[in-house]
């Protein structure tokens, strides 16, 4: 809408609507500025589209009002409570219904925020080209860990997060809880320590977790001497720190990221329900092939011992066959038999007579038959 003044005489008069309007129109052209100063009165409501605080300057006590998105504010985490040191990236603007200049945020970073993230920059690029990050390094977890590991803090949500997936998903799972620092200046230097102990003890893998928090509390997991630990853990390393939006460079160096410590609980251990399921499948699948086997073995035995048993017959029939065949032949020899085709047997004094000379006419001769014989006198020699 055009700003006019009215005119009365030789004076020009702007309506509050319309200075206003001016007002604004003329902080828009201003360009995006970053301010410093401290957090108060911060104040947000879930019917509201923004969070609205006021920045005051530490050294004089001015004041700026401040407003932003709220989907903007909460994705930021930054937790932010009143007297907390913060740079402000924004555009000055005024509400035109009550007149109030405020400066529209358009970015937040709590004080020294980006001196943080450039030096881890360069760390992240530095062990980068060491390889500490290299897929090649990493290692799979153990199928059935005997011994696990976990790093986290005293009585932290996080334990209790990676627990009970633990022991809900596998019950006889055995756990060793170093409880250690995890927020602070002191607590990169305790989780390495945690780290090399839970290793001397034995354990085949290990968990280091942490609920989520600021990006300051999350910054000891993101120390060098922490990441090169967890880089030279001589057992596979499950990264679950923060939420699934956040990176800490540990989770580079891990051999596993997990995006919650209940997660983290679930990938270092099976399924019981589902091993059992799978060793009943194979056990059934190893039975009926044992089965199947034996029931092979005993065909072919059965077989074997068949052939076994015919071998024997099948001889004595050769045999009797055998027999029987010279048996034909003697008797086809044998004079019954030829005496049984109608021939005779002349004997002369006990000895067979085979020609007539041997023979005088009158001499007694003894004839045999197939069935019985008779005497006889020689009456003619031809």
């Amino acid at each position: 809408m055009k700003v006019e003044a009215i005119e009365y005489g030789d004076r020009k008069v702007y309506s509050v609507g319309a200075f206003n309007r001016g007002v604004s129109s003329w902080l828009a052209r201003l360009p995006t500025v970053w301010v410093e100063g401290e957090v108060t009165e911060l104040r947000r409501s879930a019917r509201w589209a923004s969070v609205f605080f006021t920045l005051k300057d530490p050294q004089d006590g001015s004041c700026l009002g401040v407003s932003m998105a709220r989907g903007q504010f909460d994705a930021l985490r930054l937790e932010l409570a009143d007297g907390a040191r913060v740079h402000v990236y924004g555009r000055p603007e005024l509400y035109e219904a009550r007149g109030e200049f405020r400066l529209r945020a358009l970015s937040l970073e709590r004080f020294g925020l980006g001196d943080h993230l450039a030096a881890l920059e360069r760390l992240k690029t530095k062990l980068a080209g060491e390889g500490l990050f290299a897929a090649e390094r990493k290692r799979s977890l153990p199928l059935l860990p005997a011994r696990i590991g976990l790093v986290t803090g005293n009585d932290a949500a996080a334990k209790r997060d990676v627990l009970t997936a633990i022991t809900t998903r596998f019950p006889p799972a055995n756990v060793l809880v170093a409880e250690t620092y995890v927020q602070g200046p002191r607590a990169a230097g305790a989780v390495v320590d945690a780290l090399r102990a839970l290793c001397r003890e034995g354990v085949d893998v290990v968990v280091v977790a942490r609920g989520g928090g600021s990006f300051e509390d999350l910054l000891p997991f993101s120390d060098e001497r922490l990441v090169r630990a967890v880089a030279d853990c001589p057992v596979p390393v499950v990264s679950a720190v923060g939420h699934e939006q956040d990176t800490p460079l540990c989770d580079l160096a891990a051999d596993v990221r997990a995006s919650t410590p209940s997660v983290a609980g679930r990938l270092v251990v099976p399924d019981l329900a589902q091993l059992l399921e799978r060793l009943g499948r194979a056990r059934a699948g190893l039975e009926r092939g044992a089965r199947r086997g034996l029931e092979r073995e005993r065909r072919r035995s059965d077989g074997a011992h068949e052939r076994l048993g015919r071998a024997p017959r099948l001889l004595v029939e050769r045999g009797r066959a055998k027999l029987e065949h010279s048996a034909g032949r003697l008797r086809a020899l044998s004079p019954k038999a030829t005496l049984e085709r109608g021939y005779a047997i002349v004997r002369a004094e006990e000895s067979i007579v085979r020609s007539s000379k041997a023979l005088e006419p009158g001499e007694r001769v003894e004839v045999e038959l197939a069935d019985g014989g008779f005497g006889a006198r020689v009456e003619e020699i031809q």
